[in-house]
């Protein structure tokens, strides 16, 4: 009998320490998966915060692109809507030039005629007051007329550019000509004796030469009104530019 009680003690010891081992393999199960899981669900808050930056970031980049191109629209009507003013102007101007042309015309047609038929001193003294205020008004005509057109080539140059065209080509009077007064070799640029009053543009480009050689190709960047920067362009310095070289236009208009 106290063999068999001893044997079925040390089987009951035997069965509650497997089952106290069992039972140790699952918690360590369950510790693990807890482990995972709370691994995982920290992976995945991390990805989540990162998705959610770069959304931000995106919607930022969204709306600054909005608003700028908002302002590039706005720009671009500003520059129509000026440009259709100028060309109005233009137009206008053309119409008064041909009107007191046409005065001019008559008033000296009537000098003659009242030369041939000998009228007296003072009527023709009148008359050629008249035409001598006629030419003043013509010559005035002109002059805005030379600025307008400036004006028009300019705002269209800009409108382009706004416009994004990459084929457009800043033409220049042909008859333009000037000198460069200053070299600055470390920074590639040069300044120029012409400006707005003679027709110069922004982004046009000017052949610089000496003594009837090519020496390179410049390109405007800032006008004024008697004097004009210009950059050298890459690839187009074939020699060294010194003041005193002579500037005309690439792209002369016809």
């Amino acid at each position: 009998m106290r063999i068999c009680l001893i044997l079925a003690i040390l089987a009951a010891l035997g069965a509650g320490t497997l089952n106290v081992l069992q039972v140790r393999d699952k918690i360590n199960t369950l510790i693990t998966q807890r482990d995972d899981y709370h691994t995982n669900l920290t992976k995945t808050q991390d990805t989540l915060t990162k998705t959610q930056k770069t959304l931000d970031t995106t919607q930022r980049n969204l709306d600054q692109t909005k608003q700028q191109l908002t302002v590039a629209q706005a720009a671009q009507k500003k520059a129509e809507d000026t440009a259709t003013a100028e060309t109005k102007r233009a137009d206008d101007l053309t119409d008064r030039l041909a009107k007191a042309t046409q005065d001019l015309d008559t008033t000296q047609a009537n000098l003659e005629s009242y030369k041939a038929t000998g009228r007296t001193p003072q009527e023709i003294l009148q008359l050629a007051a008249q035409i001598k205020q006629d030419q003043i008004t013509i010559a005035a005509i002109n002059d805005e007329q030379k600025v307008l057109l400036r004006t028009i080539n300019r705002l269209t140059n800009e409108l382009a550019q706004v416009s994004g065209t990459t084929d457009f080509v800043v033409k220049l009077p042909a008859d333009l000509k000037g000198k460069v007064v200053v070299v600055d070799p470390k920074w590639e640029f040069v300044v120029l004796d012409i400006g707005d009053d003679q027709g110069v543009l922004q982004q046009g480009q000017l052949l610089v030469s000496r003594d009837g050689k090519l020496v390179a190709k410049v390109i405007v960047t800032r006008t004024d009104k008697d004097r004009s920067v210009a950059n050298v362009m890459p690839g187009w310095k074939l020699g060294e530019i010194f003041e005193g070289d002579t500037v005309t236009p690439a792209h002369p208009a016809s």
